[in-house]
């Protein structure tokens, strides 16, 4: 990435996105610290890391701090294929989930040492509430333009040289994660609970951003096709088709562009049409599933 386009990509960064993307740290933060960190429940991804390397490590090693120093490298390692803005949009809210899981563990008048303020110590109540919110605040920042956990931008960048889906390579984390958890405690109950709280938050990430795993079909028709996917293979880093077409009003000749991405590229992508081409005509549509022929 040079550094021309990565300013250019800085110019448009949305303040209202950081907004939004404040609200969504402090619903994450309130999932995972009123509701399962309290009973010993672990969230999926880095959030489910951090709590547990905070049972086993001295006290002034909080989640807050392991959400900060797992999570941002890895932000900063998905910088080229993710772009900037992603990167500055999702270490923002990472920032302010720790800070906002800091409040509300030692600040606020909250006692969350021993069991959830509000569902005490029912394990179900915490797993599913907890998977509920912080997948509200997951899928939000996904709409928003970043992630919270540094899992889905590994799973972006290695789920393909891997030959599996991005969803498969976060649920094949949180597995081991799980054993893991369930190998230390030598006990699989708070494990297979967590395994509710996944669950929970899957559903609801798939409610708030339209499809979990499944990959966008888009249709790009355009006046300028060869500077368009010039940037767009470089950004993403795989082909496009493009398909002639002709204007059936204006009878103008024109270029259709056929584009996979994955949920997390969506919003990168828009912003490179609008400025290249800000007339263009774009449908996105599911797709069910992606292969070649010949795999």
């Amino acid at each position: 990435m040079s550094i021309r386009n990565g300013l250019s990509e800085l110019k448009q960064l949305k303040w209202q996105n950081f907004i939004f993307l404040l609200i969504t740290g402090c619903i994450n933060a309130f999932g995972v610290t009123v509701f399962l960190a309290p009973v010993n429940l672990y969230d999926s991804g880095i959030s489910g890391t951090s709590i547990l390397l905070s049972q086993i490590t001295p006290k002034y090693w909080t989640i807050s701090i392991f959400l900060l120093i797992l999570n941002i490298p890895l932000f900063l390692i998905g910088l080229r294929k993710q772009g900037i803005n992603f990167t500055m949009y999702s270490i923002f809210t990472v920032t302010v989930y720790s800070l906002c899981a800091w409040l509300i563990t030692d600040v606020l008048p909250i006692d969350v040492r021993f069991a959830s303020p509000l569902a005490g110590e029912d394990l179900l109540l915490c797993a599913l509430f907890g998977g509920i919110i912080s997948g509200v605040g997951s899928g939000l920042t996904i709409r928003y333009g970043g992630a919270i956990d540094g899992v889905e931008v590994m799973a972006v960048i290695f789920a393909k040289k891997l030959n599996v889906t991005v969803g498969t390579f976060v649920m094949i984390y949180n597995v081991i994660l799980y054993i893991v958890c369930g190998s230390i405690l030598q006990s699989w109950i708070l494990p297979l609970y967590s395994i509710v709280t996944y669950m929970a938050g899957l559903k609801t990430i798939d409610f708030v951003v339209e499809g979990i795993d499944r990959s966008k079909e888009v249709m790009i028709v355009t006046e300028k096709p060869d500077e368009i996917t010039t940037v767009l293979m470089n950004a993403f880093e795989c082909g496009t088709t493009k398909i002639p077409a002709t204007g059936g009003f204006s009878n103008v000749d024109k270029t259709m562009i056929y584009f996979v991405v994955n949920r997390f590229q969506i919003s990168r992508m828009k912003t490179i049409i609008k400025s290249i081409d800000p007339d263009a005509f774009v449908t996105i549509s599911e797709v069910a599933d992606v292969f070649k022929a010949n795999d």
